[in-house]
C-alpha cells in the first residue's frame, strides 16, 4: 500500500500511484480520483455524470510509467450529489467507483482520520494546464458551513484548486497520509483564493461504503456519544448547550472549563449530544434534523472538536498518546508522547470529560498545559467542583490570563510610549503629507492601558476584554508603523534632496567663478530655507529643488553655447 506514514512519505514529490485521472464519455479531464482499493476509486460527484454509464480512470503513477486506462462506474448507490440548505451552505458531492479491471494492491492509499487545524497539505490534481499532474500546495484554516468541509488557503496564487483537480487527494505534509479530498476553489469578489475539502470524517458519513479504507480511531469516546434517550426534550439544558455551541463556533475562548455531575442528566446528556453533534462522522441528517427543532443557538458547527476523550480510569500518558495519534504524532518509542506533543506545531480542538477521575489528573493537568501553550483549544469537564477543579482554573484560565494581561500591558506601554515618541519625533521633522493621522488612535490606546492598570489584582474574568485590546493594540501598532515608514521615507527624501542642492549649490558657484545671479540665487536661498525649516515640506522642498536645478541646468547650458 503507497501510504506507510511518516515524514519520508511526505517528503516524496513523485507522481503518487493512487493518484487517478478522470475522463468523462466525451474524453475531456473531468477531475481526479483516489485508489482507495484495487477496484474502488473515490472522487466528487460532480466530476461523474451520473447519466453517463461509464467513465475512464487513467492511472498515472503506475509503476512501469504507464499510463493504464480503465473503465469505471458509479457503485451502486454510492453516489451523494451535492446540494445546499437554505443558506446556500453546501452538502456532500462525494462518489465511489468501482473499476472494470483490478489494480496492484501496494498502488492503493487508505484515507486517514487526523485533527486538521492549520496543517499543511498537498493535493495532486489535473488543471487544464498541466494535465499530466501536478502538486498544488496549501495551510487548512479551519472547517467551514455545516456539512464539516475544511476551508484550505494555498500557499501562493498560482496553487488554487481548478477545474480537473476535484477528487484529487489531499495529503498532510508533515505525515504523508491522505486525509482528505479536493472539492472545489474559487476566488472571491475581494480576490481571496481560497480551496475546500471534505475530510475523512465527512466523506465516512456520507458514504458508509468507504468506511472500510478509512483507518485512525474516530474523534468520540463510546461513553460520550449521544444516546437515543438524550433526544428527551427535558434532558436539555439550554444556556448550557449555548454556550458549548458557541466554543465549538470558536467564540474567542481558548480554555472551558465546566462542572456535569453524575447525578445531572440532562446536563450529561447535553454535553453528549453537543459532542456528538459537533463530530462530522457522527453528526448524521437525522441528528441535525432532530437538533434544528431545537432552541436556537444550541446546535454546534460539524468539525467543532477535533477529538473527545472520556478520561475516567485513564492515565496522562495514555491520554497522551490519543492525542499524539490524532495529532499525526506517530509512536516512538525513545520518545514520550507528552515531548513529541511540545515539540510539534500542531494543534486541535480537545474536549476531555472527567478530567477528575483520570488516574493520574496532576499530570493530566500539565498535559493540558503544554496543549493550551502551544495553541490548542480545551473543553474540560469536571464532576466535581473540588481541588482539582480549582488548580484547572488556576493553571489553565486565571494564570494565562494574568500572564496575557502582562504582556498586553507592556504592549500597549510600547505603543503610547516609544513608538509615539518616534512619531512625535518625526513629525517634528517633516509634515506628515500624506500620513494617516492616528492621533485617536492613540488615544484609545492609552485609555486601553489605563483600563488594564486599574484592573490589576482583580479576578480576570471581570476585567477588561483582553481580545478586544489585543486587537485594538494589533490595529494601533500596524498604522503607527505605517506612518513611521511613510514620515522615514520623507525624511530620507529630505536629506536627498538636501545633498542635491548642495551639489548643485557647488557646480553652479565653480561655474559662475563667483558672479552673482539674483535669480538663480533667490532659487536656491528659497529651497535652502525650506529644507532647514521644521517641520520640513518635503513637497514644497522638492519643488523648489527641482526649480532650483532646473535653472542652474539652464545657465550651464547656456554657458557651453
Amino acid at each position: 500500500m503507497a501510504a506507510a506514514g511518516g515524514v519520508q512519505a511526505a517528503s516524496s514529490m513523485e507522481t503518487p500511484s493512487w493518484a487517478v485521472r478522470i475522463r468523462g464519455a466525451d474524453g475531456e479531464i473531468a477531475g481526479a480520483g483516489i485508489l482507495l482499493s484495487p477496484d474502488r476509486v473515490l472522487t466528487c460527484a460532480h466530476v461523474v455524470d451520473r447519466a453517463a454509464e461509464r467513465v475512464t480512470a487513467e492511472f498515472v503513477g503506475a509503476a512501469d510509467h504507464s499510463v493504464p486506462a480503465v473503465t469505471a462506474w458509479v457503485d451502486g448507490t454510492a453516489y451523494v450529489p451535492e446540494t445546499q440548505d437554505a443558506d446556500g451552505d453546501p452538502s456532500g458531492d462525494v462518489a465511489l467507483l468501482r473499476l472494470e479491471r483490478p489494480r496492484p494492491a501496494e498502488d492503493t492509499v487508505r484515507l486517514h482520520r487526523l485533527a486538521t487545524p492549520g496543517r499543511e497539505v498537498r493535493m495532486y490534481g489535473f488543471p487544464y494546464d498541466h494535465n499530466g499532474g501536478i502538486w498544488f500546495r496549501a495551510t487548512v484554516v479551519g472547517g467551514c458551513g455545516r456539512d464539516g468541509q475544511v476551508q484550505l488557503s494555498p500557499t501562493s496564487p498560482g496553487e488554487l484548486a481548478s477545474p480537473g483537480c476535484s477528487g484529487a487527494g489531499v495529503a498532510d505534509s508533515y505525515t504523508g497520509e491522505v486525509i482528505g479530498m479536493v472539492l472545489t476553489g474559487q476566488r472571491d469578489q475581494h480576490g481571496n483564493l481560497f480551496s475546500f475539502m471534505s475530510p475523512a470524517e465527512t466523506i465516512a458519513r456520507h458514504l458508509p461504503q468507504a468506511e472500510p479504507f478509512i483507518v485512525g480511531p474516530t474523534a468520540v469516546d463510546d461513553r460520550l456519544r449521544s444516546t437515543a434517550d438524550d433526544a428527551a426534550e427535558a434532558l436539555l439544558d439550554e444556556p448550557f448547550a449555548q454556550r458549548l455551541a458557541a466554543w465549538f463556533r470558536d467564540d474567542g475562548h481558548q480554555v472551558k472549563i465546566s462542572v456535569v455531575r453524575h447525578e445531572d442528566a440532562a446536563r450529561a446528556a447535553t454535553l453528549r449530544r453537543a459532542i456528538t453533534l459537533a463530530d462530522r462522522e457522527l453528526r448524521t441528517a437525522v441528528s441535525v434534523d432532530r437538533a434544528s427543532l431545537d432552541p436556537p443557538g444550541t446546535v454546534p458547527s460539524a468539525g467543532g472538536h477535533d477529538l473527545a476523550v472520556h478520561a475516567g480510569g485513564l492515565t496522562a500518558a495514555e491520554i497522551a498518546e490519543r492525542i499524539a495519534e490524532r495529532m499525526g504524532l506517530w509512536h516512538q518509542p525513545a520518545v514520550s508522547a507528552p515531548d513529541r506533543i511540545r515539540a510539534a506545531k500542531v494543534t486541535l480542538n480537545l474536549v476531555v470529560v472527567g478530567v477528575d477521575e483520570a488516574l493520574d489528573p496532576p499530570a493530566l493537568l500539565d498535559l493540558l498545559e503544554v496543549l493550551r501553550a502551544g495553541g490548542s483549544r480545551l473543553l474540560l469537564v469536571f464532576r466535581t467542583a473540588g481541588a482539582c477543579h480549582r488548580r484547572a482554573r488556576y493553571q489553565l484560565l486565571t494564570r494565562p490570563a494574568q500572564e496575557r494581561r502582562a504582556r498586553l500591558v507592556e504592549r500597549l506601554k510600547e505603543i503610547t510610549g516609544p513608538l509615539a515618541g518616534a512619531l512625535y519625533e518625526r513629525r517634528a521633522a517633516v509634515v506628515p503629507d500624506g500620513v494617516r493621522p492616528v492621533d485617536s488612535d492613540l488615544v484609545a490606546a492609552h485609555a486601553a492601558l489605563a483600563d488594564l492598570l486599574r484592573a490589576a489584582g482583580r479576578d480576570t474574568a471581570q476585567g477588561p476584554d483582553l481580545a478586544r485590546y489585543e486587537r485594538l493594540a494589533d490595529r494601533v501598532a500596524a498604522r503607527l508603523a505605517r506612518a513611521l515608514g511613510r514620515l522615514d521615507r520623507l525624511r530620507d527624501r529630505r536629506d536627498e534632496l538636501t545633498g542635491r542642492l548642495r551639489s548643485y549649490h557647488v557646480l553652479h558657484q565653480h561655474s559662475t567663478q563667483g558672479e552673482e545671479d539674483p535669480v538663480v540665487d533667490a532659487l536656491y536661498l528659497r529651497a535652502h530655507d525650506l529644507l532647514r525649516t521644521r517641520p520640513c515640506d518635503v513637497r514644497a522642498a522638492e519643488a523648489a529643488v527641482e526649480a532650483y536645478t532646473r535653472r542652474v541646468d539652464g545657465r550651464g547650458a547656456e554657458s557651453s553655447v
